[in-house]
């Protein structure tokens, strides 16, 4: 089994004309220097979604500490009105991506990111977010985020926080590597001219590590990502059952095509998906099933995920 569940997170990223959303939030500074810090963050993320193909401005909704022309204000109010925009644009088959950078807290009992006036616990943005159609991806780049893990845990939705414990409350770097991995080719690894949301997790995950290294300091923080709805979630290069979902999604703001007009890839692709539900269902029932009946099920899907998989890059290199 250690070898198998490797093998969903090297699947093709490839999309068939899929809507895709960001919402980036920055949250209250605090200070004249995060403010900066956070507004340089913004800026680079956003200047990134737009150089992507197939970018679509009503695609993407930015809130900041000071709002202005095309960034509305990261307040309470400003949250529930871009998730009620979503909701409405929205389908089954869309993928919204929310990005929090900013200071959060954790109290021992409720996790929160800070906004302009009341903050949001976890509780309620996993509320918020239960309301929109489709896939969602959280992306808590915060201080003191892993709480965030357990409490929006969802099947099918992929929650990533740059800590893995409460106890890591320094300021992360981690926004900083998360956002470069969107304009660094070094993090599209699968080569798809696309960065999926695994790979931009693993990039910020490595550079944060060596950041540490040659700065000579103990590291504070470690991102961690679920997309098996367990509440647990893992490390890159860490084994374990999360990445299938995250390496199947991209990070963007508009439509993505597919990357070949062959025909015959449809019913493929349709199969890959309706494989990638079914491995998704089956993680978020390990709880319940027997240990043995689970690993041979998940075995057998993930093959013949793999079989699909290597008759996609088939197709592709045919047509390439």
């Amino acid at each position: 089994m250690g070898t198998m569940c490797g093998v969903a997170l090297v699947l093709p990223g490839i999309a068939r004309g899929a809507d895709y959303y960001t919402l980036v939030v920055v949250g209250a500074s605090g200070d004249h220097s995060y403010a900066e810090t956070y507004d340089g963050w913004r800026q680079k993320l956003v200047e990134a979604l737009r150089l992507q193909e197939g970018f679509q401005e009503d695609h993407l909704i930015v809130l900041s500490e000071t709002p202005g022309p095309g960034v509305g204000r990261a307040s309470e109010k400003g949250v529930t009105q871009a998730i009620e925009k979503l909701r409405v644009r929205m389908t089954s088959d869309s993928v919204v991506m929310v990005v929090l950078l900013g200071h959060g807290t954790f109290d021992g009992i409720d996790a929160k990111f800070n906004l302009v006036g009341p903050d949001l616990e976890a509780a309620r943005w996993d509320g918020l977010l239960g309301t929109l159609p489709g896939r969602s991806v959280v992306v808590n780049t915060t201080a003191a985020s892993a709480p965030f893990i357990q409490r929006l845990a969802r099947p099918g939705r992929v929650v990533i926080t740059a800590t893995e414990s409460t106890v890591q409350r320094y300021d992360t770097v981690f926004p900083e590597f998360f956002v470069n991995g969107l304009v660094d080719p070094v993090a599209d690894t699968d080569k798809s001219g696309r960065v999926s949301v695994w790979e931009a997790f693993e990039f910020a995950s490595r550079e944060v590590r060596r950041w540490y290294q040659q700065e000579g300091r103990l590291a504070t923080e470690r991102a961690i990502l679920d997309d098996t709805g367990d509440g647990i979630g893992r490390e890159a290069g860490r084994n374990g059952d999360d990445g299938a979902i995250a390496a199947s999604l991209y990070v963007g703001a508009g439509v993505v095509k597919s990357e070949s007009s062959d025909l015959s890839l449809v019913p493929l692709l349709s199969k890959r998906d309706e494989l990638q539900r079914s491995v998704s269902d089956l993680k978020s029932q390990k709880a319940t099933m027997d240990a043995e009946v689970y690993a041979e099920e998940l075995e057998g899907l993930l093959v013949e995920l793999a079989r699909l998989s290597r008759q996609i890059r088939e197709v592709l290199h045919a047509t390439s």
